[in-house]
């Protein structure tokens, strides 16, 4: 089966995205390793962060059949390198994450976001308000094809 590898610089909000998509409230913490839940691969901000582990983010994507790349909305910079996206062997999905944070700035996030990730469509998501979750939960079931609640 294909996953969603969840992709994005560290404390962008992964690993609280991935809950939002599984309905689950527990508190979130740092992701240390990859984790598989189901459809879906967390992986630790340092493997987008930093080059030496492109390597090991290659290797998940043979597992995996959407990429989905995440832009913290308060964040001022882009954590992935021009074009990074197409880099992968998968369809790629963008997600800006903590959309209500005081300090968000949804634009500036949506054109960081287009310098790595210059194709696919972009979705705008709030885990603590539940917002876009839905929507894109149902596009990554569709992409991976998978049908009904994947819970």
């Amino acid at each position: 089966m294909g996953r969603a590898m969840i992709i994005g610089a560290v404390g962008a909000g992964k690993t609280s995205l991935v809950q939002a998509l599984f309905a689950d409230r527990q508190p979130a913490r740092k992701t240390q390793a990859l984790e598989y839940r189901d459809w879906v691969i967390d992986t630790p901000g340092e493997y987008s962060e930093n080059p030496m582990y492109y390597r090991s983010l290659m290797a998940t994507a043979l597992e995996s059949g959407v990429l989905v790349m995440v832009q913290d909305a308060a964040r001022e910079r882009n954590s992935f390198p021009p074009g990074f996206a197409q880099g992968f062997p998968l369809r790629p999905i963008g997600v800006i994450t903590k959309a209500d944070h005081p300090k968000a700035n949804v634009e500036r996030a949506k054109l960081l976001l287009r310098e790595s990730l210059p194709e696919g469509d972009i979705f705008v998501t709030s885990a603590l308000a539940g917002e876009g979750i839905d929507e894109l939960r149902a596009r990554l079931l569709q992409d991976l094809g998978l049908t009904g609640d994947a819970d």
